[in-house]
């Protein structure tokens, strides 16, 4: 039995794992008014997609490992993101801090699914393009896992600081749309596939760490995630400003380039055009250039 044959198995179960953290958490939300303590359960629902982060991060990796990525592994990877990280949190957002809206609570926790589908099925499209390009420094739209970690560390933090619910359902609705526009949007957030080691990222690492430190000695530990995913949507919002004034440069560099390069010259005239404006007979001019022919025409 050819044992490198299962390798495709790994990541997928894996895959699998986290799609199955999401489906708990569901579950749990589903169960949160038959239960009762709504502040446990629901913080029970985001340890559950937080483990789901663990999967998902780890099936990537292990795929690349052990060269086993394919095109089942990724549509099924995003299959899996829009239930662990889209409709989960998306529950448990409204179970925390949308119910009070009603109806209107429920459409703007979709908003979270659909602009989650929406970025899955366009960094889907966009993958099988650069199928076998290297990948890039930069991916468009913030990742479906980031924006789930924001409200599910949100309703972890509070939990660990004894509020079981929000008292600003405006404040909440207000994140949630934000998220959900930054996961369609344009914006470029770094991919950090290419990140080294460097002077300066070791001393960004460190001080993240010491903040991350700081935050969870003085507030609580679920902050730290905050803290950080916070520091990555900043940073990419901040480098996309600074993508869009520099590409804006560019064209007004190469528009000024282009107004002052010189007219196209016209085509050279023939020699027998010049000859006739300049009112020289071509035979005549031929015959004064060569005296042999000049002394037999004279004969």
């Amino acid at each position: 039995m050819d044992f490198r044959k299962t390798y495709f198995l790994l990541p997928n179960l894996f895959t699998l794992t986290g799609l199955f953290c999401g489906f708990y958490a569901i579950s749990v939300c589903a169960r949160l008014s038959d239960e009762g303590g709504g502040s446990d359960a629901l913080y029970k629902a985001s340890l559950a997609i937080m483990l789901g982060l663990f999967f998902d991060a780890a099936d990537g990796r292990i795929a690349r490992l052990t060269r086993t990525q394919s095109e089942l592994g990724l549509h099924l990877d995003s299959l899996s993101d829009l239930v662990t990280f889209g409709v989960a949190p998306g529950l448990v957002i409204y179970r925390w801090g949308l119910e009070g809206f009603g109806r209107a609570g429920l459409f703007i926790a979709f908003l979270f699914v659909a602009g989650g589908a929406f970025r899955l099925a366009r960094f889907n499209v966009l993958s099988l393009r650069a199928i076998d390009e290297k990948p890039g420094k930069y991916m468009l739209g913030l990742p479906i896992p980031v924006a789930a970690t924001v409200l599910i560390s949100t309703v972890m933090a509070f939990h660990a600081i004894g509020i079981n619910q929000t008292t600003n359902h405006i404040l909440v609705a207000s994140l949630v749309i934000v998220l959900s526009y930054l996961m369609i949007s344009r914006v470029r957030f770094r991919s950090m596939k290419d990140l080294k080691m460097t002077k300066r990222t070791t001393a960004v690492v460190g001080l993240l760490l010491a903040s991350g430190v700081l935050v969870a000695v003085r507030i609580s530990r679920p902050a730290v995630l905050i803290l950080l995913v916070g520091c990555y949507i900043t940073l990419g919002l901040i480098e996309e400003m600074y993508l869009l004034r520099k590409g804006r440069v560019e064209r007004l560099r190469a528009a000024r380039a282009l107004a002052l390069a010189p007219a196209p010259t016209e085509e050279v005239a023939s020699e027998s055009e010049v000859l006739a404006e300049l009112g020289i007979d071509d035979d005549a001019s031929a015959r004064a250039a060569s005296p042999v022919e000049g002394a037999i025409s004279s004969v």
